[in-house]
């Protein structure tokens, strides 16, 4: 029971094993080969710490910029986590979201109607990146949170990002499409 409290949240011994595993396989080859090309999001502790030091990494990086005028934005690719071969100029590469409600069109980019009895869909790498603009995000797209797990509280809530929709953003607020780091 003592080990449950310091550790991280999960359904089933198995899985927290697999975990382990990842997550030390994330972590080893960010120590000794460098920063990885994309990263595991489930991975972290801390999600919302490593963007946090994220969009302070481009702010330092941007003579001029200031931490409260720098905002998240996010574009999602069409490549998987394996056909990324380098890391982003400027951010980081995001991969093991999963969606729920929804799934991910490649070909066009956008939200689309999930598949009948498929629950959870794989999103490919999403690029999360920083901006020195407060401006207002485009009306059009949906405003999709992400959580760690399917129990959607504040506690596992992450950020949000913004994604292509053809449909009004309204349809899948009403569908509760969210994005999950575990499944």
């Amino acid at each position: 029971q003592i080990w449950k409290r310091v550790s991280w949240d999960s359904s089933t011994l198995g899985f927290w094993f697999t975990e382990l595993l990842e997550r030390n396989a994330q972590f080893s080859t960010w120590i000794f080969e460098g920063r990885p090309n994309a990263f595991w999001m489930t991975g972290f502790f801390n999600p919302q710490g490593f963007l946090t030091a994220m969009r302070q990494e481009v702010t330092r990086a941007h003579k001029g910029w200031a931490l409260d005028s720098v905002t998240i934005h996010n574009e999602v690719l069409r490549q998987t986590k394996e056909e990324i071969t380098l890391p982003p100029m400027e951010g980081v590469y995001i991969y093991g979201l999963y969606m729920d409600g929804a799934a991910w069109d490649r070909r066009n980019g956008k939200l689309t109607e999930s598949t009948p009895k498929v629950l959870f869909t794989q999103l490919p790498v999403l690029h999360i990146f920083a901006i020195n603009s407060t401006a207002p995000k485009d009306p059009k797209l949906y405003v999709c949170p992400i959580y760690k797990k399917p129990r959607r509280t504040d506690l596992t809530f992450i950020t949000v990002v913004y994604l292509r929709t053809v449909l009004s953003p309204d349809h899948w607020i009403l569908r509760g499409v969210a994005l999950l780091c575990d499944i």
